[in-house]
């Protein structure tokens, strides 16, 4: 059973992985996207949702949560009976790029700061409800 909380565990290192460089390396596609007039990165979805996730992550901090992901993790490493960031390769590799060791004021301003950017690129640079809309409706053909 200890081998299924590691993985467990890995699995969920790995998916806050995923979430900070969506979160991250979604604002340098955004910009990038509009400069180069993609219609993606308009997109009032994948915008909203961007900001929405980084948002969660500066109301965490401000209010002093240690964010979930990281605490199921901790939960499921001690579960497996060993210390909280022990784990596989890959676990441990993705976990040292993920976690530093500051203050945790320090981490509020940076969230903090970061967050202020994607919100004012969603002012300069606002999404379209207009193009997102297009990518629900139906296909229309020449035949129809």
């Amino acid at each position: 059973m200890t081998t299924v909380y590691r993985i467990a565990a890995d699995c969920i290192v790995v998916a806050h992985m995923g979430y900070v460089l969506t979160v991250v390396l979604g604002l340098p596609a955004i910009w990038w996207g509009i400069v180069r007039k993609h219609r993606w990165a308009r997109n009032v979805w994948w915008r909203c949702g961007h900001l929405a996730m980084i948002l969660v992550v500066v109301a965490e901090s401000w209010a002093g949560i240690t964010c979930p992901l990281t605490v199921w993790e901790q939960q499921l490493r001690e579960a497996a009976g060993g210390q909280s960031y022990q784990g596989s390769f890959v676990g441990n590799l993705v976990h040292n790029v993920l976690f530093y060791d500051l203050e945790p004021w320090v981490f509020t301003m940076l969230y903090t700061a970061f967050g202020l950017l994607v919100l004012a690129s969603f002012i300069v640079a606002p999404p379209s409800w207009k193009q997102s809309s297009q990518w629900l409706a139906p296909s229309r053909n020449a035949s129809g």
